[in-house]
């Protein structure tokens, strides 16, 4: 016989073909590989370049350990429960047909049956060392753990035993039940397909090796259960899902007892599965376990909702009396709230004269500078160049002045790469050349200049002013809030800098950055990983890297922090500051749990949010709930070199006490920093926030009245936006009645609840929170973060916030004088509103500034509004507004008493009246409209010549806008609704800060 012919003609080799895929996969998990490798290697020179590689290596070790763990439980508990069941499977099966259905599920099962029966414990092994993996820090909590020195209230145990042991029993006990039901599911299905179990019609059959296999596993489920039943009884002190925190009536009387009970039962029919699987009778387990399903629907459920509906519900004040109190002291307690001061402060709404003088070092110090009006005005100042920019939102500090603290509002001129010109929008340009930015720039929050500018303490390019200038500090800012992705910088000696540095009147000047920055991304390997991480060739190939180069990235203070302190959750503002002649960054972190016994959860995200973080000005803490909250780190982070260092601020807390054991030499002890640093902490925003927000309840400590909440508080809502959205605090420098002299202070109210979006806007509280620590180092000032809540009496009828926005509002005089600034197309704007004790009663000062059309444009500081009860005071500057609201003499000065100008009229008398004098001053603005136009175009054109002109006409048409201005007449008093709602003549704008319709001669600079 013949052989069949060959398909493959005479001389060519066999088709390799099946070789391919192979290649192709191997090739494919090669390439992943790497680029995995790469990403776990630049996060080691990431780490180890900071100083930080004990967090890399302690967390990644637990990771991997904890992973390592979960896996093998999982892939053992499976592998083997389908290896026993395999092993003992019958030899034959009872039933032909059953049989030969099997077989059939057999045979196309045999030729991957050993790859499934690896391949299946592999991949829930996979899945749970990943889940398990993710827990790494509540197995480092409890291995480390700190006790507190408190008690609980109902069992007596240390709080540690909540926050760091619970979590951990309740994350391993329900990690073996999932491996129980998932290794007995495995092993059932396995016994099935080879026919230990059968249905038949009779019944069930299994073998006795499936019913050792399922008493085994239902047994070891039911110790499982057991011990989570018992668990429970502590979890309920954690429990949040009904009107307050904890274990209440129902949960101690009705809810423990039966989980105790439970689990009892659950233990004693777990020894029936093990008896069932000696002797072979499975009644006995079956009947257990249905008696334990009824007793726990019955125990468990039935039974706590007839005593919480029979005999709770008809007694509820009474019988909840001792757990409403535990909810209320275990909150204060958890929240830091508990060692707050609380006086009765009897606020009157008479502004009688002189009724400053005991507050005159405060009224001296009120902020009119609003951080979140004047970035403009900073950007036009001192912005310099287009590839600069300043935050949205400045922030509020403090520096000494001529002997005296000065509030400040401070920014740093941060680079905005892509607001180069479009042309030079290439790679080189974007990481090699523009790296950083330059300079502090920092304005008096409580005066202005006469034509409503900043009035600077630190400005300019080369950086001058008060706080330092070029050879005292380091004004080069290569990590900030804004700073790029990444930046190649570094160069080897006597190499030419290639970095963008600053303007100078000679042309640009180029740096090379000294520090150490960054890892090192000189040699061929560690460009390609780079390359690889951040997805760009020019990295590997552009002649901007050398051997001396380092990469910066992670350059926002608040994700480095996080990075080099996982377990922190970080306030949503860092701040820069000037201190040891470097800027730093300094970032609040919080140690937080949501597992403290009868303290009431809160949800960060909400109790956060306000018209700030609504805005995009500031960052809104996590969507998590938490009910124990401390600020236990201070970090700083420096914005030359990126270097972190991480203060343990609250030493006595018992997390952070714990974290410290797990990265022993990640933190400093806060007698390591340096008193200039320890000058600028201030109390955070968020705890603040969170605080006040939990406050607005637990201000009432006594059962009865929480109760009833019938004295419940809410923050009001910001008057000055459109939306009802909570009022931000405000830091300022306050001295409160208690107080011997003013404090940096972070500042809220408080007004009746908000219900359905309504409320009575009047003030019932007032909240401080000390934010000074003192300038010695190493040692924290005792009054720091001592809470003080003043408590109004509902009955003095206070006006809240809102009232005084819509007395401001509604005043005929300060709407009149509104709507001249208005003229020409210009803007008003309301700045913060901010609220004093001051004077024996409450006063509001609002700035109001004034921005006029066009590109360049940006507000001026123009008005001071200031109301004290019914009375309104209305002048362009805070010292005449209180002038008038105070009947002439407020008994202090405001900040701004030196700024110069034309006096207002005395009460009464008349103004000079004018027929032409509303249509000289818009004659008046014209001119000026145009002067700016035209010198505008001069400067456009590089004729500085023509623009000084220009800007001599604009100065003479300002002075004759404020010159006709003069001459418009103010409404009469009696033409007003009520002698005390609005301020005499002395309300009418003064001319000397009167506001043209187009910007001020710096706006074309």
């Amino acid at each position: 016989m013949s052989r069949p012919t060959s398909p493959i003609p005479p001389g060519r080799p066999p088709s390799r073909r099946g070789a391919l895929t192979p290649t192709l996969i191997v090739v494919a998990l090669v390439v992943v590989g790497f680029i995995f490798f790469a990403n776990v290697w630049t996060d080691v020179l990431w780490y180890r370049q900071l100083g930080y590689f004990e967090v890399f290596v302690t967390e990644n070790l637990a990771r991997i350990g904890i992973f390592l763990a979960g896996f093998a439980l999982m892939f053992v508990a499976v592998f083997f429960a389908i290896r026993v069941a395999y092993h003992a499977r019958p030899v034959y099966a009872p039933d032909s047909e059953i049989r030969d259905n099997l077989n059939r599920y057999q045979a196309q099962l045999e030729p991957v049956r050993r790859v499934v029966m690896i391949g299946l414990p592999i991949m829930f092994g996979l899945f749970a060392g990943s889940a398990a993996a993710s827990q790494w820090q509540k197995v480092l909590l409890f291995f480390n753990q700190q006790p507190f020195g408190q008690e609980d209230p109902e069992f007596g145990l240390d709080i540690s035993f909540y926050l760091m042991s619970l979590p951990f029993f309740g994350f391993v006990t329900g990690f073996l039940i999932s491996v129980v039901v998932i290794a007995g599911i495995a092993g059932i299905l396995t016994h099935y397909l080879y026919g230990s179990i059968r249905l038949m019609e009779r019944g069930v059959f299994t073998s006795r090796a499936a019913q050792i296999h399922l008493a085994v596993t239902g047994a070891s489920f039911l110790i499982l259960l057991g011990i989570n039943f018992w668990l429970d009884r502590y979890a309920a002190l954690q429990n949040n899902g009904g009107r307050w925190a904890g274990a209440l009536y129902t949960d101690i009387n009705a809810v423990i007892p039966t989980k105790a009970i439970l689990a009892v039962a659950a233990g004693l029919v777990a020894i029936l599965f093990i008896v069932a699987a000696v002797i072979g009778r499975w009644r006995l387990p079956v009947i257990g376990t249905a008696m334990l399903v009824i007793t726990s629907i019955l125990a468990g459920g039935v039974y706590p909702w007839v005593i919480q509906q029979f005999q709770v519900r008809p007694s509820e004040q009474t019988l909840e009396k001792d757990y409403i109190e535990r909810n209320i002291n275990n909150t204060r307690a958890a929240y830091g709230l508990d060692q707050i001061q609380v006086d009765r402060y009897d606020a009157t709404n008479t502004a009688t004269t002189g009724a400053l003088a005991p507050d005159a070092q405060t009224t001296a110090n009120i902020r009119l500078l609003d951080p979140n009006l004047i970035s403009d005005a900073f950007s036009q100042l001192e912005q310099y160049r287009p590839y600069y920019q300043f935050p949205e939102a400045l922030n509020v500090d403090r520096y000494e002045v001529d002997g005296k603290i000065q509030d400040t509002v401070i920014a740093v001129r941060e680079l905005n790469p892509t607001n180069v010109a479009s042309n030079q929008q290439g790679w080189l340009n974007q990481h090699v050349v523009y790296t950083h930015g330059y300079g502090v720039v920092a304005a008096k929050g409580n005066k202005f200049t006469v034509d409503g500018k900043p009035e600077f303490l630190q400005s300019g390019i080369p950086s001058t002013g008060v706080l330092g200038d070029d050879s005292t500090y380091e004004p080069r800012i290569y990590f900030g809030e804004t700073s790029p992705e990444y930046s190649i910088v570094g160069a080897p000696e006597g190499a030419p800098p290639r970095e963008q540095d600053r303007p100078s009147g000679e042309g640009e000047t180029q740096y090379t950055f000294t520090g150490n920055g960054g890892p090192n991304v000189g040699s061929f390997f560690n460009k390609v990983l780079y390359s690889i991480k951040f997805q760009s060739s020019d990295l590997l190939l552009s002649d901007g890297v050398n051997e001396a180069s380092q990469i910066l990235y992670d350059r926002s203070p608040r994700d480095r922090v996080e990075k080099v302190a996982p377990y922190l959750t970080v306030d949503g503002n860092a701040y820069p500051a000037v201190v040891d002649g470097r800027v730093k960054w300094i970032v609040d972190g919080y140690t937080t749990s949501q597992y403290y016994p009868y303290s009431q959860q809160e949800q960060l995200s909400a109790a956060t949010t306000d018209s700030q973080t609504t805005s995009g000005r500031t960052v809104a803490l996590p969507n998590s709930s938490v009910n124990y909250i401390r600020n236990s780190v201070k970090a700083t982070v420096d914005a030359y070199d990126g270097s972190v260092t991480l203060y343990a601020w609250d030493d006595q807390d018992p997390i952070l006490k714990a974290w410290q054991k797990v990265f022993p030499t990640s933190l400093k002890p806060f007698s390591e920093m340096s008193g200039d640093v320890m000058s600028h902490v201030r109390y955070p925003e968020d705890l603040f926030k969170v605080q006040r927000e939990l406050l607005g309840r637990y201000h009432v400590t006594e059962p009865g009245s929480f109760y009833q909440a019938k004295d419940v508080w809410s923050v009001p809502n910001d008057p000055t936006v459109d939306t009802d959205v909570k009022q931000p605090p405000f830091y300022m420098s306050l001295q409160m009645p208690d107080q011997e002299q003013p404090a940096f202070q972070l500042t809220s109210s408080f007004i009746p609840q908000i219900v359905n979006g309504t409320a009575r806007n009047v003030l019932y509280g007032f909240l401080a929170a000390d934010s000074d620590a003192g300038n010695e180092e190493g040692v924290k000032a005792e009054s720091y973060g001592k809470l003080r809540l003043l408590q109004i009496p509902p009955e003095i009828q206070v006006p809240g916030p809102g009232q005084a926005q819509n007395k401001f509002n509604s005043d005929p005089t300060v709407s009149q004088a509104l709507n001249l600034l208005r003229q020409g197309a210009s803007e008003v704007l309301n700045g913060n509103l901010l609220t004093l004790p001051v004077g024996g009663g409450i006063l509001y000062v609002q700035p109001v500034y004034l921005k006029s059309t066009g590109e360049t444009s940006y507000p001026t500081l123009q008005r001071v509004l200031v109301a004290f009860g019914d009375k309104v005071g209305f002048a362009p500057t805070l010292d005449g507004a209180l002038k008038q609201l105070f009947g002439g003499d407020a008994g202090a000065a405001g900040g701004d008493a030196d700024n110069t100008g034309q006096t207002p009229a005395a009460p009464g008398a008349p103004p000079a009246v004018s027929a032409g004098a509303q249509a000289d001053l818009k004659a008046a603005l014209n001119e000026a409209s145009a002067a700016i136009r035209a010198g505008q175009a001069a400067l456009a054109a590089g004729d500085f010549a023509a623009y000084g002109e220009e800007q001599k006409k604009l100065a003479a048409a300002l002075q004759k806008a404020t010159e006709a201005e003069s001459r418009i007449p103010a409404p009469a008093p009696e033409a007003t609704p009520s002698p005390e709602a609005t301020p005499s003549a002395e309300a009418t704008p003064a001319p000397e800060a009167t506001p043209s319709a187009t910007p001020s001669p710096a706006a074309s600079n």
